[in-house]
């Protein structure tokens, strides 16, 4: 995004003692003011899907097999897979239209508890399944209401799908976006264009985005949750551990991780404030698999040698070049590590969202990625709605008459 910048050159071990340091701690603010719980859950679905390499497979003859490149798309792919005719253990046998349920509100699995979905990565954890599960509610809602408006059954999928996918677009644009960066920033997003990112042909997903300012979210995530009005917490892990069938006990009433009109006020996710719960800063083998060192238990350790190891720019060369304010060495905060050089571009993005917005939504660098991004992704995609119908508006039911929520996607089914 920023090819003219120099890669940061920094030393692993102050990438480890910085990403060792992310620790929540007791006295730490633990809650945002007015950022609903569910939203970094929405954000990590956001980023399964536009890196879902599902990667079909073709044969001709004798030819080498052909393997189609990742597809940076904002469009289901890890929902729907390669479709009934691609994968089928995902759809209904008797309705292909319309994509499987497992029992107690939870993904279908195989007899090993292994779920069938486009990717295990909606696994990884109960409160992405429960969305998956809340979004396959949402299409095979869609397809009983295109049946019942008399759409042919041989394009009852393909409908179903087009327009999920339009109503997940839309809030991914309406709804999470302005909640991240701010509501004026996305209004003049909208207006002005993007500035850095505009790609030519194949829509990439730059790596500013991928391996530093998209990962803001880890950040926010809470260390326990409330699952029920009337259920204890749990913890992210291991209560809420996945790759594994989801008890009755813990279906997520959604109401309780978005501001949903009718109800009271969701749970409040963590500031955006460089740090992490304990959750993430001591990952179960589950997720890391055996590690030689400790350190890369830690989700911020890994978040920082992810960023070095692709040769990202510092935060503040971005800023200068974007004309953004610049954090001092006193607001990073880094001197206490012995280090007195520029900022990793993951620790700058969540340390000026903490600084320029009190942890409430992205600073002016983060902000300006994560927006021109998500935006150009979907104009870039010639089946979106924006490409496709600039002027349509979601046609399921809101709580809201003037606004079409994420909340409202979620309790479509």
């Amino acid at each position: 995004m920023f090819p003219s910048l120099p890669h940061l050159d920094i030393d692993a071990s102050f990438l480890h003692a910085i990403g060792r340091a992310c620790e929540a701690s007791g006295d730490a603010r633990q809650e945002a003011v007015g950022v609903a719980a569910g939203w970094p859950i929405f954000g990590q679905f956001i980023a399964h899907d536009i890196t879902a390499d599902r990667s079909p497979v073709t044969h001709h003859d004798d030819e080498a097999l052909i393997r189609n490149a990742r597809s940076a798309r904002l469009n289901l792919e890890a929902l729907y897979g390669d479709g009934p005719v691609g994968n089928p253990y995902m759809y209904s046998r008797h309705d292909p239209s319309q994509l499987l349920l497992g029992g107690s509100d939870d993904l279908p699995r195989n007899s090993e508890g292994i779920a069938l979905v486009g990717d295990p990565r909606q696994d990884v954890h109960g409160l992405m399944s429960q969305m998956q599960v809340r979004m396959i509610k949402a299409h095979n809602k869609l397809v009983d209401r295109l049946r019942e408006d008399g759409v042919d059954p041989p394009s009852l999928f393909e409908e179903a799908q087009r327009a999920l996918r339009w109503h997940y677009q839309w809030v991914c644009l309406f709804d999470f976006l302005p909640a991240v960066i701010g509501a004026s920033r996305v209004e003049s997003l909208l207006v002005d264009g993007p500035r850095f990112y505009r790609p030519q042909g194949k829509i990439a997903i730059p790596f500013e985005f991928a391996d530093a300012a998209f990962r803001f979210g880890h950040s926010q995530v809470r260390e326990s949750y409330q699952l029920s009005r009337r259920g204890p917490p749990f913890s992210l892990f291991p209560d809420l551990i996945g790759f594994r069938p989801v008890p009755e006990s813990r279906v997520v009433d959604w109401t309780l991780f978005f501001d949903v009109p009718g109800f009271e006020t969701a749970q409040r996710s963590r500031p955006i404030d460089g740090c992490l719960p304990p959750a993430l800063v001591h990952l179960p083998v589950d997720i890391t698999g055996d590690v030689e060192d400790a350190d890369f238990e830690s989700l911020a350790v890994r978040d920082l040698q992810r960023g070095s190891a692709t040769g990202l720019p510092s935060g503040e060369a971005v800023a200068a070049l974007v004309g953004a304010r610049a954090l001092t060495r006193a607001e990073v905060g880094l001197s206490a590590f012995g280090w007195s050089g520029e900022t990793p571009l993951w620790y700058y993005v969540v340390k000026e969202a903490a600084v320029f917005e009190d942890g409430e939504r992205l600073g002016p660098v983060g902000s300006l990625i994560v927006g021109e991004v998500l935006l150009g992704i979907v104009d870039g995609d010639p089946e979106s709605f924006r490409s496709v119908d600039p002027a349509w508006k979601p046609t399921l039911p809101s709580r809201d008459p003037s606004r079409f929520t994420v909340g409202d996607l979620l309790l479509a089914g």
